[in-house]
């Protein structure tokens, strides 16, 4: 099986997003299946608003048609709804093809943020956007109940997993920091409220592992935290192995990857109790969720590492591969994207 999957989040982006995918690709070999990208490579971009170290391509309508029959998938997938995923939306509905989407970001309260757009404007626009899939993949049940009440259809679930291979706790690194250490790890931009972290009383150390558009000001304002930058690889691994608790602020993300990565390297997570947290860390003694922020940074550290480690080998890329490839082919085939001149083209909803 031949699968395409349009995403403006692409290499050399590191965020959620992109390991995903990467990771979702490396996972399908071993399900006889192959998956392309259609990204901005070769596109024209121009610096995103508010984050000029975010570019955001500008595609043709005419390549974009080129790159999709060049590939000539059995099945179309768009990951996100910035200008490549709706130039592949607007190939398919032209041409009558179906294709599933997956909501992974959380761009009206992004926007909401830096814009003051209201985020119910926001709403209607993604649910424009997905009301014309076959299936709009969520990560978690409690992001499937909040979109369906916000009147999204034909929900389905797609979870994610962790590369417990590279994430792992043998190695941690040697941070000459007094302990314990809370850590946090991603995006330094104003959406993942880091602030609520750095503001808390603490003891130990606070550490900021990651970049962008919020670092040099926060850097200013919380001279005691530690920030490291962007770490990749065996180097982020051994970060997220040497904290004693993981602290996950965003209260705007759909899932965060990152908390399965920390748990890989034996580290528990602590968090708000809101999606995503609520459906990792809930019911499972490998962290804490409080409306206190410091409440649950502190009970994170009576957490057994072993316990975490074990909960994240129970969670691989594998198992998530096979649930987004069966969600595919749930789909009657004739519903199932045939960009293929080869195959019959049908009728999508919308």
């Amino acid at each position: 099986m031949r699968v395409l999957i349009a995403t403006d989040a692409w290499h050399p982006q590191v965020n959620g997003v992109v390991r995903t995918l990467t990771s979702l690709a490396n996972a399908a070999k071993a399900l006889d299946v192959e998956i392309d990208f259609l990204t901005p490579d070769g596109f024209p971009s121009w610096p995103l608003p508010t984050y000029p170290g975010l570019r955001i391509a500008l595609p043709s309508g005419k390549e974009i048609a080129r790159r999709i029959e060049k590939a000539a998938p059995d099945a179309l997938h768009i990951a996100t709804e910035g200008p490549i995923g709706w130039a592949a939306r607007a190939y398919c509905r032209r041409n009558r093809l179906a294709f599933t989407t997956s909501y992974t970001t959380r761009f009206p309260e992004y926007v909401a943020v830096r814009t003051g757009i209201p985020a119910a404007v926001g709403y209607a626009v993604l649910r424009h956007f997905h009301d014309a899939a076959a299936m709009t993949m969520v990560a978690t049940p409690s992001l499937r109940q909040e979109l369906s009440e916000r009147g999204f259809k034909r929900l389905g679930f797609w979870t994610r997993g962790v590369n417990t291979e590279l994430f792992h706790p043998d190695s941690p690194a040697r941070l000459d920091l007094p302990g314990p250490i809370f850590m946090t790890m991603g995006r330094v931009a104003v959406e993942k409220n880091l602030e609520a972290f750095l503001s808390l009383d603490l003891p130990g150390t606070k550490v900021v592992v990651g970049d962008g558009p919020q670092k040099a000001a926060l850097e200013k304002k919380y001279p005691n935290a530690v920030f490291l930058g962007e770490k990749k690889g065996a180097d982020l691994t051994a970060h997220l192995a040497a904290a004693d608790v993981f602290v996950f602020p965003s209260l705007t993300d759909t899932f965060g990857v990152v908390q399965l990565e920390a748990l890989a390297c034996g580290t528990p997570v602590a968090a708000f109790p809101v999606t995503g947290p609520k459906d990792v860390i809930a019911g499972h003694p490998i962290g804490a969720i409080d409306q206190d922020l410091r409440t649950a940074c502190l009970r994170a550290l009576t957490m057994s590492r072993e316990t975490c480690r074990n909960f994240a080998l129970e969670r691989s890329w594998e198992n998530s591969a096979r649930q987004f490839v069966g969600n595919l082919t749930s789909l009657q085939p004739s519903r199932v994207l045939r960009a293929s001149p080869r195959m019959a083209r049908r009728p999508v909803r919308g």
